[in-house]
């Protein structure tokens, strides 16, 4: 069963390479959706898939890569999109 979450990522998550590391998170687990920087310097997600897939890339979003330090995360459930990939949009 596909589940959806809307994910906002505060701290210092801007320059460190959050949003490429966040796609390479989500494309190994099989996940799909996207992530885009927000001009208050937090980094938005929409991501669905299994939730057990979904359990692993949250854990992963509490860390981020090596130069990001996270502050906060806000998760929401949200309805299945259906989105086919996922991408890194600006």
């Amino acid at each position: 069963m596909k589940k959806h979450l809307n994910i906002t990522v505060q701290g210092h998550v801007q320059g460190v390479w959050f949003r490429a590391s966040t796609e390479e998170k989500a494309q190994e687990l099989g996940l799909k959706g996207f992530v885009i920087n927000q001009p208050n310097g937090q980094v938005y997600i929409e991501v669905e898939g299994k939730e057990e897939a979904l359990e692993q890339f949250l854990y992963w979003c509490h860390k981020g890569p090596m130069l990001a330090r996270v502050d906060h995360v806000e998760v929401e459930d949200g309805e299945v999109q259906g989105f086919r990939d996922f991408e890194l949009r600006r």
